[in-house]
């Protein structure tokens, strides 16, 4: 399914012209355990609903942005930079 993605500095485009790069996710601490990597690396919470993810705008700009998206109509709601959009969506346990 196709939809549009506003690129925080190009504008509208395509989702075809960007990377899904995933979930955000909290990073585990300096020294994590192999539990926490591997939490980290391979559980995902996969929501029905909005979720904040990772996109990379690879046939343009080339920026990292996070984009928050309903994954259920695949309606994007905002998009900033990393920072702008203030503390994680549902990020947690």
């Amino acid at each position: 399914m196709s939809f549009l993605l506003t690129c925080p500095h190009c504008g509208v485009r395509e989702v075809a012209d960007f990377a899904f790069g995933g979930e955000v996710s909290v990073r585990p601490r300096e020294t994590p355990t192999f539990r926490e990597l591997s939490r980290y690396n391979y559980f995902r919470r996969n929501v029905a609903g909005v979720q904040r993810e990772w996109w990379y705008h690879r046939s343009g700009c080339r920026t990292w942005f996070q984009a928050e998206r309903d994954t259920r109509t695949n309606v994007v709601l905002r998009v900033g930079l990393p920072g702008e959009l203030g503390a994680e969506l549902g990020v947690g346990p």
